[in-house]
Order: structure tokens, then sequence, then C-alpha cells
């Protein structure tokens, strides 16, 4: 039972070193051919999981040389557009100018209330006021609105905002991170002033601190009263 317990303790790192070397995509955004390859990796690893009598080199072979596979075919998308369409294909489009394509949508066996879902899900339950719809080649929908449906944006108004920048956290669970208060051209003598002016006596009472987009320091501690 331990032989067991440390092949796969063995083999989930393997896996994991292996999954994060193909890159960061969220399982909505893999290509076909990243979702075969993580499809055969996960059996793979699991033969050597299941019996002590299956060599670990069994699954750690395999999965080294899908690994290397998958690398390989991701350079060569971003240097062939040809490689491209064949191995990960091409957008389609189910919606032109607020017209239906029912002929693409039954090449990916689509019906209406597939695509109704999936357009709800983007935030828009009147089909009516779309103008373009594209399945994209990870699976995902792209909805174009009409124009009198859009959004209305900041330059709509003809307003002239600063641009927002991102926040940043300084304190997780009790911890300062240097490294993010280097990053932000900021030190401990600046943060120590936000506490004193926050009424907070030590840095372990905070879940977390940053500053906002408009460079306000926010914070919460790790027991709200009630």
């Amino acid at each position: 039972m331990s032989l067991i317990m440390l092949r796969s303790v063995l083999l989930y790192f393997i896996t994991l070193l292996a999954m994060r070397a193909m890159g960061k995509r969220q399982l909505g955004q893999l290509q076909p051919f990243e979702f075969v390859i993580i499809l055969i990796i996960s059996e793979m690893a699991s033969l050597a999981m299941q019996s002590n009598t299956v060599p670990i080199l069994t699954s750690v072979v395999p999965i080294a040389i899908l690994t290397l596979l998958q690398i390989s075919l991701s350079l060569l998308n971003l240097k062939s557009q040809t490689l491209r369409i064949i191995v990960c294909g091409k957008p389609t489009l189910l919606m032109s100018n607020g017209v239906l394509q029912r002929e693409q949508m039954r090449k990916l066996r689509l019906n209406l209330n597939d695509l109704l879902e999936l357009t709800r899900a983007q935030g828009y339950f009147d089909i009516s006021a779309l103008h373009t719809i594209v399945m994209e080649t990870g699976g995902q929908l792209s909805v174009f609105p009409c124009t009198g449906n859009r959004p209305v944006e900041v330059d709509d108004l003809g307003l002239d905002l600063p641009q927002e920048l991102p926040g940043e956290l300084y304190v997780f669970d009790g911890k300062i991170s240097q490294a993010a208060l280097k990053n932000n051209g900021k030190n401990a003598a600046w943060l120590e002033k936000q506490l004193k002016k926050a009424k907070i006596g030590d840095v372990a009472e905070l879940l977390y601190a940053g500053t906002d987009s408009a460079g306000q320091f926010f914070y919460q501690k790790m027991r709200i009263k009630s």
C-alpha cells in the first residue's frame, strides 16, 4: 500500500510538471489537440497508480513524450498559419449582420437552444440584439452586439478620465510582501504610515491590505466585528 501511495504522489507531481510545461490555459480555452493530449496523459498516469506490477517508466516515458509533442506543436503553430488551421481549425461564423448561419450551425451540430444558452451565458438574453456571433476554435462563443445594444463606454460620453491602473496587495494573510512593495516603488516605512492612519497596530491583524486603482489604501482585518 505504501508503495502505491509513493508511486501515486510521484506521478501526481510528474503530471503536474507536464501540465505546467504545456502552458497556462483554462479547460474551456484548450485547443482540440491539447485536450486530447491531456486525456491521454491522465490515462497514462493512472496505469502505474493502479498496480505495483506495472513499471513506473511505462507511464513516465509516454507522459514526457506527449509533453514534448504538445510543446513542439504549439511552437510550430506560432510559425505556420497553415499548420495552425490544420491542427486547431478556424473560427466559425454563426451569425452575420443579425442573420443566423444555419448551415454553419448544422456543421457544428449546434441547435438553436444550445446557441441561446451560450448567448445568455454571455449576458445577452435577446438574440435580436446581436450583430455577429463567432464560435472560436477553442469552443468559446464570441458575441458582438448591435451598436444600439452595446454597453455605453467612456469615449461615448466624451469624458477625459485618467488611465486606471491595477490595484496591488502588499499584505497577504498577515504577512508583508516585500516584492510587491518594491515593484510598486514603496517600502516598509510607507506601509507602516498607512497602518498608523488606519489605526492598525500589527500587520498580523490583516487578512489583506493594498491600494486600489486610484492609489487609495484599503484593507480587511482577520476578524470582522459583528
